[in-house]
């Protein structure tokens, strides 16, 4: 028994890329102070300090609320005794409306105490009026800015972090390892997640050889991209594993499927298409259920052929009321079955609207067909992202499975 099965390529945000010197640029600082001498006091310490900076005076809570509707300054100088905002409230309200701006809370020289819980509350800093000096202002207002970008960046990362695992919580339930009892049988699968998607998208697949050798595949592909999708993919993933150990296969297997389909699909329209296969042992015939999902490849004595037995419709699209059927194709002795999603031939060629398309990728296959298997399979993938390359690469996530079996 042989086996290739790298995982998914992991998706994680980039972290948010600031340089660490202002440079040039002036940061812009909005003062919320009604007090006018209290007012003048900042400007002074503005225009002494050596940090240059850009800054708007207002007199109220509501007048703040207002520029933040409109305009997002890089700090926020706040008194906390406006005769529309007082203590912690001020601070909660301005974070409430600029989540992501840094705020300096002015305090009397008596505050301390109060400065310091508006900085439990989420303010960046405090200062006492009347008790500082250019210099310290300066540098009060430039850590403060990138304290808070700090904060940003943490935030950024966790949920990078757990975009990750979920990422990977994900790839563990929709490309399982192959469940293979014995010599015989050949496997090669890969995903590639389309450019757009953060998380592994809809696409599935599954291989289970049972305890008398006979092998049964799966691959298919839920409409749609994201964490619904993905996890429908999941429950019928697991699900066609069960019916599969349970002694249900062909169109029966299928039907249930589709009942799993529509009590799980987040909303109405989600479909999934579906192709299964089952090979006996010593047998050159494979029984296969199309659901509204493309043909196969057949590879063998260096050659490569499109295959396609006739099927049903997608599950989902007429609930209740398809019939699918169980073909049977020829399969030579040595020659592979190539089972896919078709997000590999979907792309677009070079600039303009054609696509890859099924003629496409059966060319591009029977360039490839001397490799191996594991690099004919990469050689797909690789040839399909490189013809989409002008248009940013491929949009659809690509499942594929390489199948052989004595």
């Amino acid at each position: 028994m042989k086996m290739s099965q790298p995982g998914a390529a992991g998706v994680v945000s980039p972290a948010l890329d600031r340089a660490a010197a202002w440079g040039d640029q002036e940061p812009s600082v909005l003062l919320v102070e009604d007090d006018p001498g209290d007012a003048l006091l900042v400007e002074e310490l503005v225009a002494d300090s050596a940090l240059k900076m850009r800054l708007r005076w207002v007199r109220s809570m509501a007048e703040a609320c207002d520029v933040l509707a409109t305009e997002l300054p890089d700090c926020v100088l706040l008194d906390l005794h406006l005769p529309d905002a007082q203590g912690l409230e001020a601070v909660s309200r301005v974070r409430d409306r600029a989540e992501q701006v840094a705020v300096v809370v002015l305090t009397g020289l008596a505050e301390e105490g109060t400065g310091l819980a508006a900085v439990a509350a989420g303010a960046q800093d405090y200062l006492v009026k009347g008790r500082v000096e250019p210099e310290l202002f300066g540098r009060a207002v430039r850590y403060a800015i990138q304290r808070k970008h700090g904060e940003q960046d943490a935030v950024a990362l966790q949920a990078s972090q757990m975009q990750a695992q979920e990422n990977a919580r994900l790839e563990r339930g929709l490309l399982p390892r192959p469940l293979l009892r014995g010599d015989g049988v050949d496997v090669v699968t890969r995903y590639r997640p389309g450019r757009a998607h953060a998380l592994l998208g809809g696409d599935f697949y599954d291989i289970v050889q049972g305890a008398d050798g006979t092998v049964h595949a799966m691959i298919g592909d839920v409409s749609g991209h994201g964490p619904d999708e993905a996890a429908l993919g999941v429950a019928l993933r697991i699900a066609w594993r069960t019916l599969v150990l349970s002694g249900v296969t062909g169109a029966d297997q299928v039907a249930r499927l589709e009942e799993i389909l529509m009590a799980e699909r987040a909303k109405a329209g989600v479909f999934a298409t579906l192709v299964v296969l089952t090979a006996t042992p010593g047998e050159r015939r494979v029984r296969m259920v199309r659901a509204g999902h493309p043909g196969a490849l057949l590879c063998g004595d260096g050659a490569v052929e499109w295959v396609e037995v006739l099927g049903g419709p997608a599950l989902g699209i007429v609930p209740g009321g398809a019939r699918w059927r169980v073909e049977e194709l020829s399969v030579p002795e040595g020659a592979a079955l190539v089972l896919f999603t078709d997000g590999l031939f979907e792309g677009r060629v070079g600039r303009g609207t054609e696509r890859l398309g099924e003629e496409g990728l059966l060319a591009v296959a029977r360039e490839l067909v001397p490799l191996a298997p594991a690099a004919f399979v990469d050689g797909l993938i690789e040839r399909a992202e490189g013809l989409a390359e002008g248009q940013g690469g491929l949009d659809d996530d690509v499942a594929v499975l390489w199948l052989r079996w004595d």
